[in-house]
């Protein structure tokens, strides 16, 4: 794996939703009625075919074919159905697609162990083949069955796209305007409420509670009397809400990069831009080591000061090179300078050369980072299955969002933020995701529950801040476990990481309470193991939750700037 495919992994970590194509499962529920008294059983049937094209569409190289064929020739594939609304069990049902990858040592078997990759919105249905497909974590699968599944809203579950209403403003370059923001802001509330009113009684079930209860029907129909649980990002907020609700169905668990334990889109905004701007001053005492090459400064208070007056200055005159579809202005400034560590020898030399830059051609560097126009690239391949759905990130955020909903506090909030934060305060949120939402919120309280558990949280990334692993902890109780990197969701894929968790689900402890993670580049032309394994981690968490909460499609979105639209 070379450095552009890593990079690439980290896009889409950050990059926003897009739903894809319905499969046959994610047609509209039909009107059927199930009871959650009843014995639950998975209506098992014949798994998806992938041609070699579209594995190759999901990020598998030629060589990796083989082995996914490998370990889907052994997967089983099904549904399971429950009802749309829980309160109302009699009434409308929906499917809930599954996949399950039996243990190798059947003799020493210890259980069904269910996998979520994040989101909301991320699918996971495949994520038994990614975990088991990996040597350090392959070993998961030798005594326990891994169990995928897609949550409501999602891939070959029961779903239901919405339509856009009309396309967004145009993407202001340079600075943004209140004026121009009011705009974004009527945009959003008309796209949300259109949203809603597709199908309101399908998309208000759409929430963390109902995908927990969900999980419990898919333990019932496995035969299972607990469920063992890894979940990742929006995963580790899935993983403590089924534990609270069902606290003697809850066996081992772990959560990696932790949610905070109230999901309020203000608060989690205002933290993860405090932890994107603490990794920032990370990044610029990496560079300043560097200054031989980069030239931005020999403190890491040179380089954060150099980097605040290019941001300023492409703000003032954004960059409109011949050959790159996109003016570059500050926030691109911003974006790259607010990237884990694993990639800071690729965003260092981008920036440098930017500054450098005289035109009218972009730097080389930059267009080998966004690559090939949208007309040049080829068309996602017939049976790509959805990796994420934005109706149901949408659905499932604001669903649960409590917070400020109003122009003028998210207003305010984001002139301070670029007050507080020059260069990277740009990448937070100027109007509420959520704004115009109709359909009510479902109120979670967590408590301390059953069942053991721990929480990984990674001391330098800004997607899940670190400060939420405690925050979490004293909510729901369980043992916190620090990985000592920036890079979100990589504990299930460095070897130092995952020894720990493969003794916790073995025996019940981790054996320590920390690991190193992804240790950050040793120079300028450092492409390491730990950066590959860390983009694997960018790829199995997916990150659909790594946007800025339920995100603003296509408007000053990282997608625009990687070229991943």
């Amino acid at each position: 794996m070379n450095l552009r495919r890593s990079f690439a992994g980290l896009a889409a970590l950050a990059a926003a939703l897009t739903a894809t194509g319905a499969g046959a499962a994610g047609m509209p529920a039909m009107a059927a009625s199930v009871s959650t008294d009843r014995p639950q059983t998975v209506s098992w049937q014949a798994c998806p075919t992938y041609s070699d094209e579209v594995l190759r569409a999901m990020g598998l190289r030629d060589s990796d074919i083989p082995g996914f064929r490998q370990l889907w020739d052994r997967t089983e594939c099904g549904t399971v159905r429950v009802p749309l609304d829980y309160n109302r069990p009699q009434g409308r049902s929906i499917t809930v697609a599954i996949t399950r990858l039996k243990a190798t040592d059947q003799a020493r078997w210890l259980g069904s162990l269910a996998l979520n990759p994040g989101g909301p919105g991320g699918s996971g249905y495949l994520m038994p083949i990614e975990v088991a497909s990996m040597e350090q974590s392959a070993k998961l699968n030798e005594r326990y069955d891994l169990i995928g599944f897609d949550p409501r809203g999602v891939g070959y579950s029961t779903k239901v796209n919405c339509p856009r209403e009309e396309d967004p403003p145009p993407q202001p370059t340079g600075s943004v305007t209140e004026e121009q923001a009011r705009e974004v802001y009527a945009w959003v509330v008309r796209s949300n409420q259109v949203c809603a009113a597709t199908d309101p009684e399908f998309l208000r079930n759409l929430t963390t509670g109902a995908i927990a209860r969900d999980l419990d029907q898919v333990r019932k129909a496995l035969g299972e009397p607990k469920l063992n649980y890894f979940g990742v990002s929006w995963g580790s907020w899935l993983g403590p809400v089924y534990r609270n609700l069902f606290p003697g169905n809850s066996g081992r668990m772990w959560v990696d990069s932790v949610a905070p334990p109230d999901p309020r889109m203000d608060a989690f905004v205002a933290g993860r831009s405090m932890a994107t701007a603490r990794d920032f001053s990370r990044m610029a005492e990496w560079v300043a080591r560097f200054d031989s090459t980069y030239g931005f400064g020999t403190t890491g208070e040179q380089v954060e000061a150099a980097l605040a007056a290019l941001r300023a200055e492409f703000d003032a005159h954004p960059r409109h090179f011949t050959d790159v579809d996109m003016p570059i202005d500050g926030y691109a400034i911003a974006f790259l300078s607010a990237q884990p560590s694993l990639a800071w020898p690729m965003t260092a030399r981008v920036l440098a050369d930017l500054r450098d830059a005289t035109g009218p051609t972009a730097p080389e560097s930059l267009k080998e980072l966004i690559g090939p126009p949208p007309g040049e690239r080829p068309p996602p391949p017939d049976g790509l299955p959805e990796q994420g759905n934005r109706s149901a990130n949408t659905a499932i955020f604001c669903n649960g969002d409590g917070g400020a909903r109003d122009f003028d506090s998210t207003w305010a909030a984001y002139q301070d933020r670029l007050e507080r934060y020059p260069v990277t305060g740009v990448l937070s949120n100027f109007v509420p995701p959520c704004a115009g939402w109709p359909l009510p919120v479902e109120r979670i309280r967590l408590h301390h529950g059953g069942g053991s558990l721990v929480l990984s949280g990674h001391r330098y990334e800004s997607v899940s801040v670190y400060e939420w692993t405690a925050d979490m902890r004293k909510a729901v109780g369980g043992t916190t476990f620090t990985v000592e990197d920036d890079v979100h969701g990589s504990a299930l894929m460095e070897p130092g990481c995952v020894t720990h968790i493969l003794r916790y689900f073995e025996t019940g402890s981790a054996g320590a309470r920390g690991c190193q993670g992804v240790p950050v580049p040793a120079g300028p032309d450092a492409e390491p193991r730990a950066a590959e394994s860390a983009a694997s981690a960018a790829s199995a968490a997916r990150g659909f939750a790594t946007s800025w909460p339920g995100g603003l499609p296509a408007f000053r979105g990282v997608d625009a700037l990687l070229g991943s639209r």
